[in-house]
């Protein structure tokens, strides 16, 4: 068994779907923004990619949430078109998302990594996202087998002070 550590945490889902849609979900604009995002711009060579447009190792994207007034800038590092991608996250580190055939679901891992040490980094990278990918990847399996998203969209969270941290739909 693998010690746990602060620098990385794993997380695991199965999801009854397609090996394509669950890629399709991650890997275009028109998937991402379906369960996780409120917008997403993706730029590959200066230009815009079209909403269908599967993405590519050097992509820029800019992602836009629900109920969170910041955004998040980085690239996609690796994307081989069918069952994993990697994406920088949250300043340096980097986030992998894998994809495994297992009986009649996908086996979905999630790991992020390259997190560093500080205390501010354990409290909002380690502690927030850790607790974020958790809710993100229950979403997507509510979307994916019954269609409903459990992200709140209706209510305006931002004027509470912790809402990242203490709404857990968010």
């Amino acid at each position: 068994m693998s010690d746990l550590t602060w620098t990385q945490f794993t997380k695991k889902i199965h999801i009854n779907t397609s090996l394509e849609k669950l890629y399709w979900c991650w890997a275009t604009k028109e998937g991402i923004t379906t369960w996780f995002l409120k917008d997403a711009k993706f730029i590959r060579n200066g230009n815009l990619l079209k909403d269908s447009d599967y993405l590519c190792a050097k992509d820029q994207y800019t992602w836009f949430w629900h109920n969170w007034d910041g955004q998040e800038e980085g690239s996609i590092l690796e994307a081989n078109g069918k069952d994993y991608f990697r994406f920088s996250f949250a300043g340096n580190c980097e986030v992998e998302i894998a994809m495994q055939q297992q009986e009649n679901a996908i086996l979905l891992s999630l790991k992020q990594s390259k997190i560093p040490l500080d205390e501010k980094s354990k409290l909002q990278i380690f502690y927030g996202c850790s607790n974020g990918w958790t809710f993100w990847l229950t979403n997507l399996k509510a979307y994916l087998e019954h269609g409903i998203l459990l992200n709140e969209t209706k209510i305006d969270l931002r004027g509470f002070d912790l809402a990242g941290y203490e709404f857990v739909n968010m």
